[in-house]
């Protein structure tokens, strides 16, 4: 008696935590061409429901920092598919930059060049390997 409830609270910080990465892998995307445009941070913010103002704070200062992978460690593979898709929606992917991170999100996500394009053809873009 007792552990169900054990269960309950390990899983709240670990989806926590998985969702702060793929806020962070968002972010990312958005920041690999140099700048974060006002539609990136709509696409971003349109993602993230019921912000309250510490959300909104840890948003802010993950928009000022630079480019960065630090999110790599708090996603586990079976979030790589979503957090790359989530990564690719959050931008309009048109410049070297934004592929080059495409590519080194895909790497470090494991996802191989068949997964990446399948991904892209599903949300109706052009695929990231020729």
């Amino acid at each position: 008696p007792g552990q169900g409830t054990l269960a309950t609270t390990d899983a709240a910080p670990q989806a926590h935590q998985q969702a702060l990465a793929l806020v962070k892998a968002m972010i990312n995307a958005a920041k690999a061409d140099g700048q974060i445009d006002a539609e990136e941070q709509q696409k971003i913010v349109s993602k993230l429901t019921d912000l309250g103002p510490q959300e909104t704070a840890f948003i802010q200062e993950e928009l000022n920092k630079p480019l960065n992978f630090d999110f790599f460690a708090d996603i586990t593979q079976d979030m790589a598919l979503q957090t790359y898709a989530a990564s690719l929606m959050a931008i309009n992917l048109d410049t070297p930059a934004e592929s080059s991170y495409m590519q080194q999100l895909a790497q470090g996500l494991g996802l191989d060049p068949q997964t990446v394009n399948a991904i892209h053809q599903q949300l109706g873009l052009a695929p990231l390997y020729a």
